[in-house]
């Protein structure tokens, strides 16, 4: 349906820039050493696969789940916090005596190929089937289709405490979230072609469809 409430996000859920080769990914890690004026410095990235689903974003107030929306245009999003909470692997309460007051939490939604094998004859793929389940009037029928969350970051955190992204993942582990496995620390373009070549080897094997690997300075300052 499309009569959704639309709700702007506290902080916009921007696209990622794209790159295909060693050279790109050199070029990228010399403009961040330029712009943050760090000459001969390995910096460590967080990398995650890129799940092909359908992006959301959620909301935890004192570690209550309160605001759940799909990324939109990302800037405005639509209120499907009711089907959200259909899903298993988000909880609705997170109880951590550290937690930050306002914790937005964003990662994919997404179903599984061996999930989607009994749903194909009502939809083209995975990733259209994930984003039409979101979209239903009624959350006891996207109960009935089994979605999946894998976290990968945050939008608003207040007050902001964690000093790295590899800290806030296994923050979300803790929290009970189902962390992608193949999420992991690297150093330098040798690891990050190593990780490259080890994804793609597995890329046949995941019961997810992925269309890339993230990477993100692991230092959020």
């Amino acid at each position: 349906i499309k009569k959704f409430k639309k709700i702007k996000h506290s902080k916009p859920m921007l696209s990622l820039s794209n790159t295909f080769n060693s050279e790109n990914m050199k070029d990228f890690i010399s403009k961040i050493s330029n712009y943050l004026n760090i000459k001969n410095k390995e910096f460590s990235f967080s990398s995650e696969p890129k799940i092909d689903g359908i992006s959301a974003s959620l909301t935890y107030e004192r570690g209550v789940l309160t605001k759940g929306l799909s990324r939109g245009d990302g800037v405005t999003g639509e209120d499907i916090l009711e089907n959200l909470k259909t899903i298993k692997e988000i909880p609705q309460k997170i109880s951590d005596r550290s937690l930050p007051e306002v914790l937005e939490i964003r990662g994919e939604v997404f179903i599984g190929k061996k999930d989607f094998k009994k749903l194909k004859k009502n939809f083209a793929n995975p990733r259209n089937a994930a984003g039409g389940s979101l979209r239903q009037k009624d959350p006891k029928e996207t109960k009935k289709i089994p979605l999946k969350f894998f976290p990968y970051g945050f939008g608003v955190i207040n007050p902001m405490i964690y000093k790295t992204q590899s800290e806030f993942i296994s923050k979300l582990k803790k929290w009970g979230f189902n962390v992608n496995p193949h999420n992991i620390l690297v150093k330098g373009i040798n690891e990050i072609e190593k990780n490259h070549k080890n994804i793609e080897l597995l890329r046949s094997s995941l019961d997810y469809d992925i269309d890339g690997i993230v990477y993100k300075i692991n230092d959020l300052n």
